[in-house]
């Protein structure tokens, strides 16, 4: 196997690997290409994005600056908006569902290290997927570890440092991150009828 097809395959690697050294240079250009867009140039930011990434919905916004590892082994749903900071280190891949928000500052990290020291120091790495469902909104500065799944409609407070899996349907936060409460048919009548109370909305 190549160093690339061990990464992708959640094993250990070589991150040294010219292939891999290419792959993160291409990144790097796209990235770079975006950061440096005004907000006038809206329709190429996408293009950009569409370019980067593995593949995303037909509308996608990210705020810049955005940074990330490879980008090609990133996979957006529709209808994702990210703000300003966004980092998402895709070692291994990242699978982002329909309608998702971001907050600033949010992270996902895929990448991790043996824990043995003399191994470590020898260079090698690994990644572990994220998952994250449709509907979920993740607030501004929370960091996702390898390996974790969210479940579709899930809100992620801000400031968390989520480290295990978060089933749909509820309010998580803290650090680490952990199941405050379920998301009920309460909440969705109550926010609906603030909607419908909104003239902005009915008109």
């Amino acid at each position: 196997m190549t160093e690339k097809e061990k990464m992708l395959a959640e094993e250990l690697y070589d991150p040294r690997d010219e292939e891999l050294r290419q792959d993160a240079a291409r990144s790097r250009r796209l990235t770079r290409l975006f950061n440096s867009t005004t907000e006038e140039q809206k329709e190429y930011r996408v293009t950009l994005l569409k370019e980067l990434f593995g593949s995303t919905g037909e509308h996608i916004h990210i705020e810049p600056p955005f940074h990330c590892d490879y980008g090609k082994n990133i996979y957006i749903g529709e209808n994702f908006y990210a703000n300003f900071d966004c980092i998402i280190l895709d070692v291994a891949e990242v699978y982002i569902g329909n309608d998702c928000l971001f907050g600033p500052r949010v992270s996902i990290y895929t990448p991790n290290h043996p824990i043995d020291a003399e191994v470590r120091s020898t260079g090698v790495e690994y990644g572990k997927s994220v998952h994250i469902g449709d509907k979920v909104w993740i607030g501004g500065s929370a960091v996702i570890n390898p390996g974790v799944t969210i479940g579709k409609n899930t809100i992620i407070g801000s400031g968390s440092v989520v480290t295990k899996n978060i089933p749909p349907n509820v309010i998580a936060a803290g650090n680490p991150c952990r199941v405050i409460r379920p998301i009920t048919d309460t909440d969705r009548k109550y926010w609906l009828m603030l909607l419908r109370s909104d003239k902005t909305f009915i008109d």
